[in-house]
């Protein structure tokens, strides 16, 4: 029975930490622009495109925080958008590769000509910008309203 019973504890104890790992990254944010167009085409979805410096710009630290790792905005954007995140760390040990820094930097050119940061443009299935908005005080279900408004 001992034996038995640890074994239980053991299995039990995995599940658990499975179910919080895939809860923790269940939002797809995609990670090829191309494939999250082709994605936001099959699903007839927009695209959510942010503009990130992850590792210096606060405001983006605290959209991260307080508005794309909420239970709220995951539940939402896994039915609703398509998520695309151009990062711009400044940190080297944090930097992309060579490949998708060009890719950033070619989506910051067409979407993000001011270099505003954060900056989450709101993009059709097609890439037509529908909206534009930054970081904002506001809670996960009031930004989603404001994602909305610009698809509507």
């Amino acid at each position: 029975m001992g034996k038995q019973s640890m074994l239980l504890k053991a299995l039990l104890s995995f599940m658990l930490i499975f179910i919080i790992v895939g809860i923790s990254f269940g939002q797809n944010w995609q990670t090829n622009f191309q494939a999250a167009q082709n994605k936001a085409k099959t699903d007839h979805k927009p695209i959510v495109l942010v503009f990130s410096g992850s590792d210096w710009c606060a405001p983006c630290m605290k959209l991260e925080q307080e508005i794309w790792n909420s239970d709220t905005f995951k539940s939402y954007s896994d039915a609703h958008l398509v998520l695309y995140k151009a990062d711009f760390p400044r940190k080297k040990k944090n930097q992309p590769d060579n490949e998708q820094l060009k890719k950033n930097k070619e989506l910051a050119e067409k979407y993000n000509s001011k270099g505003f940061f954060p900056l989450v443009v709101v993009l059709d299935e097609t890439g037509k910008v529908l909206g534009e908005t930054g970081y904002k005080k506001m809670t996960a279900d009031a930004y989603i309203k404001q994602l909305e408004s610009f698809i509507k």
